[in-house]
């Protein structure tokens, strides 16, 4: 079961397109409500690209010994925490994904984009470009990206 957290109504119906099971817009709560949607206990994993404005949030919503993988800083780094607070929480594992330590080498970057590109052929991994920008305007991309006034994929066009 797939729990998708939004921040726009617009974003949770591309969210339920995209397979979401169950979607919560705004994170108001998050923790209470995920619990609510999940019999009362926490999830086994989350995946956080929001960052800072996210983490405990993130962190309060898993069950003991669940997972919590940090992959965006979509709101600003993460702050730094102490472990002391995985163990309050029931003994959770966290982990920061870094693209290089799966794709370090151009063999391995070669073969994670065929892989990819065969699930979009497939149809399996679905693609949305949400909105194109001309690249003389890639400074206003920018800060619609950090504004969270995108949604989906934004492309540059050279």
């Amino acid at each position: 079961k797939v729990i998708g957290v939004v921040s726009t109504e617009e974003k949770g119906r591309l969210a339920r397109r995209s397979g979401c099971n169950q979607v919560l817009v705004g994170y108001h709560d998050l923790p209470a409500r995920v619990r609510k949607l999940n019999r009362g206990r926490g999830v086994d994993v989350v995946y956080d690209g929001v960052g800072k404005d996210t983490l405990f949030l993130s962190l309060d919503s898993l069950r003991p010994r669940g997972m919590m993988v940090s992959f965006g800083n979509a709101s600003g780094a993460a702050p730094p925490f102490s472990p002391l607070e995985l163990a309050k929480r029931g003994s959770l594992y966290f982990t920061r994904a870094g693209g290089a330590d799966y794709l370090g080498s151009p063999e391995a970057r070669r073969a994670g984009a065929r892989a990819l590109f065969s699930l979009i052929r497939r149809k399996l991994v679905r693609v949305h470009i949400g909105q194109r920008y001309p690249l003389a305007q890639a400074a206003q991309a920018q800060r619609d990206l950090e504004a969270r006034r995108t949604i989906g994929s934004t492309v540059l066009i050279p």
